[in-house]
């Protein structure tokens, strides 16, 4: 007896039943068919359920929890009636930007977000006017709870997304305590990629006879997928993204960025630097949208410029060359992003444009695509002046074999006689006035400033402007002769305003003999995070606090609980304690003296 697979027909979302102007805004973006989470999620919703979902990020949670929740706002109130809470400030953005795309059609829609790292000003000013979906982290949240800027009493729905994330990250506590603040009859959406204890009791104390969703993980990218990484530094992203336009032999090329108005700005400077791009968004209407894609397939054009929200799903089979300008807001959306290559059994290739503080997400990637993230080099001004001195004689070469030139050799030979110039000089002076939009020959990359470059280096190590204060105290007197070396008085440093931070408690102190220097050295060689993205340091008599960028990855929180400092474990996890910047010598920090 054989077996049989039965093929499963896809769901459409007009069969779900959900109301007519959030149906024509999700099919307006392309989403015909739904994906097995929102066939599964999207009614029971609907029906007013409870839903407990195990599905991890990059499966369609957001349309599977966004759409329903739309479909009980009423936008004719301006109070808060849905409120997503999301573990960083990335995947915050990128589920209000979405829920904004699936809402486009609902007249007087608002949406806030909410997150730390930004100012309270433009929050509040969402808040008041009547934001009707609030997005956004649990430390911002509870922040606008305290202040009375965010109200909940007219909530109806509250989305709990990756909790598994948000519990690693220590915000257990907080998520009870924003819980504990809502209506008892709002209906409650927790999503998790796994269900430990902690959760599960989550569930059991907040959610009322939910309806338990279990879906499948995502597949993993392709392995004809060769993956790239170029740790942006020394030029802007865009110039590297002009000379990948320039250099790399591709069919057509995407470029993923973080918001819709990304897609408009970018394509536009690809625009006046000769290389003809379109943006993809979701502004855009279905035929506008089916227009852009129709020119990708037919090859009128070869670089498009999207959000995630658009492209998912986006087939164009000649795309050998996929762009992460902005890294996505969640590791699972880097698959579905490069699997826009590699397509049809194709070779495909993907580069993420990686900044220091980002270099962590490499090992994710990895991990999920089952393969290997390779340093890309940029070509350096010489190679790309060799690149276009070739690409031009090969282009003479091509008009001299296969172009009748007589009438132009005869014209060329006229002018040579009246100006009483060589025929070299006369072909010289053409080729320079046809490289004077893009030059042969290009000029090095500005330098920045000596000391431009010095007070940067010296504000990405104050971003740790505490440390000294207890190096400056060191009982055995090191530092005095050091800092006598300098009689000027040293200014505190500014923290990097490019950084969301949060703080997190260790376990180690000055009883223990710890030094913020090595505090610095622990850290940032346990997850190879940068140094500069490791902010003020407080020490204390058992304890210490740390500034560090929200969004720790579970499995580098998890790999820094159990690092030792001076034999004692920072059992690190999050706080909301202010950490206070203060003086710190210009000593550079030290290699962590840890003792396992």
């Amino acid at each position: 007896m054989t077996d049989q697979k039965t093929e499963i027909q896809p769901v459409e979302f007009a069969s779900l039943g959900l109301p007519e102007k959030i149906l024509s805004a999700v099919l307006s973006i392309g989403f015909n068919a739904a994906t097995d989470i929102q066939a599964k999620t999207i009614p029971p919703l609907l029906a007013g359920k409870d839903v407990l979902g195990e599905a991890q990020t990059g499966t369609g949670k957001t349309a599977a929890f966004g759409l329903p929740g739309l479909a009980k706002i009423d936008t004719s109130i301006k109070k808060p009636q849905m409120m997503v809470l999301a573990p960083t400030r990335e995947l915050a953005m990128q589920v209000a930007e979405a829920i904004e795309s699936f809402g486009k059609d609902m007249k007087g829609l608002r949406v806030a977000t909410l997150y730390g790292g930004q100012s309270y000003g433009p929050q509040f000013q969402q808040l008041e006017r009547g934001a009707q979906v609030v997005v956004g982290t649990p430390g911002r949240l509870m922040d606008h709870l305290r202040r009375k800027s965010l109200k909940l009493g007219d909530l109806s729905v509250c989305v709990l997304d990756e909790a598994d994330e948000m519990l690693n990250m220590g915000f257990l506590e907080d998520i009870q305590w924003i819980l504990d603040h809502l209506p008892k009859t709002a209906q409650m959406c927790l999503f998790s990629a796994t269900m430990p204890p902690a959760i599960r009791k989550i569930a059991n104390k907040f959610l009322k006879e939910p309806e338990h969703i279990k879906i499948a993980a995502v597949k993993k990218a392709k392995a004809n997928i060769t993956q790239y990484a170029w740790k942006v530094s020394g030029i802007t992203k865009m110039t590297a993204l002009e000379r990948i336009a320039e250099v790399v032999d591709y069919d057509a090329m995407i470029i993923f960025v973080r918001t819709r108005n990304d897609t408009v700005d970018i394509a536009e400077k690809l625009e006046r630097a000769g290389y003809p791009a379109l943006a993809l968004n979701g502004d855009m209407n279905q035929a506008q949208r089916e227009r852009c894609i129709d020119q990708m397939k037919s090859g009128k054009s070869s670089i498009l410029v999207a959000t995630d929200v658009v492209a998912r799903g986006l087939d164009i089979p000649r795309i050998s060359l996929v762009i992460n300008y902005d890294l996505p807001g969640d590791n699972e959306a880097y698959v579905h992003r490069i699997g826009r290559t590699g397509r049809a059994g194709r070779e495909g290739m993907s580069i993420a444009f990686v900044r220091p503080r980002e270099m962590y997400s490499l090992r994710h990637y990895e991990r999920l695509t089952s393969g290997k993230v390779l340093d890309y080099q940029l070509p350096n001004i010489q190679e790309i002046g060799k690149i276009r001195i070739e690409r031009t004689r090969l282009e003479v070469a091509s008009i001299i074999a296969d172009k009748d030139i007589a009438s132009m050799r005869e014209i060329v030979e006229g002018m040579a006689a009246e100006s009483e110039v060589s025929m070299l000089d006369l072909a010289a002076a053409f080729l320079f006035q046809k490289q004077m939009k893009q030059p042969l020959q290009p000029k090095e990359d500005p330098k920045p400033r000596r000391e431009t470059r010095e007070r940067n280096d010296r504000n990405d190590r104050g971003d740790r402007n505490s440390r000294g204060n207890d190096n400056r105290r060191d009982s055995r007197g090191r530092n005095e002769g050091r800092n006598n070396r300098d009689d000027k008085p040293r200014k505190a440093k500014v923290a990097r305003d490019d950084v969301d931070w949060q703080t997190y408690r260790l376990e180690v102190g000055k009883e223990h003999g710890a030094r913020p220097g090595d505090i610095v050295g622990a850290i940032a060689n346990e997850i190879s995070l940068d140094s500069s993205y490791i902010g003020a340091i407080n020490l204390h008599e058992k304890h210490s606090f740390v500034q560090l960028p929200k969004g720790i990855p579970t499995d580098l929180f998890n790999q820094l609980k159990g690092v030792r400092v001076r034999r004692q474990p920072l059992a690190i996890s999050t706080s909301n304690e202010a950490v206070v910047s203060q003086q710190r010598s210009n000593r550079r920090p030290e290699k962590a003296q840890r003792h396992n």
